[in-house]
């Protein structure tokens, strides 16, 4: 029987560049209660939100995406002809053919690149990490550029009170390359399929319908653990974690969710993400933009050691350890 020749595998693989992208338009609690039966207070309480970030009618997934990933790329200290494939995480473009990844690399002027768009919604990036990590490490690309990008405001009635006050538009994204040293740990995934219709978009013509309660509750119990079986997949205690980075959904799961790591030996200073409070609830770019948002504000360094953890429709969930470039 003949064997195939192989790509060369490397040893391990790094998170080697960061960046984000945000549109202009700030959208206020203060505004919202200008349309709406709410208040600064009543969205603060419930959902921690103070601002949130709406993309202009002719600024899309793939615009946002451009943007974020190029950010990303010359924060690596590399040029489009390095990057041999793009991974975009989204659930928000209009249609479903063509894929943003495509179109994305070829705005940034990634030739011939490797492109596919991935769905895991709120946990879109951190499986997209995953998969480009596996990419990597395999020998099969050096560098793997990876985006979440969101325009949820596509997709959200403006006078629902449930959904308009949170979620928001956005993208962040990260370049991924092979190291001889693993700098991103295995990932924790999974998915609840019977839980699928507390989140949903029935069709094309329909907004995203959300239980907030049932997310509320499914979230601030069934996601340390996660959070806490990547740590121990990635061989570290949860005293070495340096960053807390999950998906932005909620302030109040992101405070309970961190709670829980500190009475399983977080330490007391582990840096929290709450970049909720400023851009909202952006899915699958909330991670990456987040991150780049800390850094930027001094808040980490690179080097530190990070534990993200998405989770969101489908549902699905995904978790790992990387450290910071």
């Amino acid at each position: 029987m003949t064997t195939f020749q192989a790509p060369q595998a490397s040893a391990g693989s790094r998170i080697i560049g960061l960046g984000s992208y945000q549109p202009e338009t700030v959208v206020s609690n203060h505004d919202l209660a200008q349309r709406m039966d709410t208040s600064d207070e009543w969205i603060r309480d419930r959902v921690g939100i103070v601002n949130r970030r709406i993309a202009a009618k002719d600024e899309g997934v793939v615009d946002m995406s451009v943007t974020a990933g190029t950010r990303a790329i010359a924060d690596a200290g590399l040029t489009p002809a390095d990057i041999g494939g793009v991974i975009v995480a989204t659930c928000t473009m209009p249609s479903t053919i063509p894929n943003a990844a495509a179109q994305v690399a070829d705005k940034i002027g990634i030739k011939a690149a490797a492109a596919f768009d991935l769905n895991a919604a709120c946990a879109g990036f951190c499986y997209a990490v995953a998969t480009a990590s596996d990419i990597v490490r395999a020998g099969t690309l050096k560098n793997v550029l990876v985006i979440g990008a969101e325009k949820l405001t596509d997709w959200t009635d403006q006078d629902d009170r449930s959904t308009a006050i949170i979620f928001a538009d956005g993208a962040g994204a990260v370049v991924i390359s092979a190291s001889d040293e693993n700098q991103i740990g295995p990932v924790a995934w999974g998915s609840a399929g019977d839980m699928a219709d507390v989140i949903n978009i029935v069709d094309r013509d329909s907004f995203i319908h959300q239980e907030g309660q049932t997310v509320f509750r499914w979230a601030t119990t069934q996601i340390a653990p996660i959070a806490i079986r990547a740590a121990e997949l990635a061989g570290v205690e949860l005293s070495d974690v340096d960053v807390f980075a999950p998906h932005q959904a909620n302030l109040r799961i992101i405070e309970a969710i961190a709670k829980r790591l500190r009475n399983n030996g977080a330490r007391e200073d582990l840096k929290v993400a709450r970049d909720i409070v400023e851009s909202g609830n952006t899915s699958s770019a909330s991670i990456p933009m987040a991150l780049d948002h800390m850094r930027a504000a001094g808040e980490i360094s690179s080097g530190d050691v990070v534990l993200m953890v998405g989770f969101g429709a489908g549902l699905s969930y995904a978790g790992q350890v990387v450290r910071c470039p």
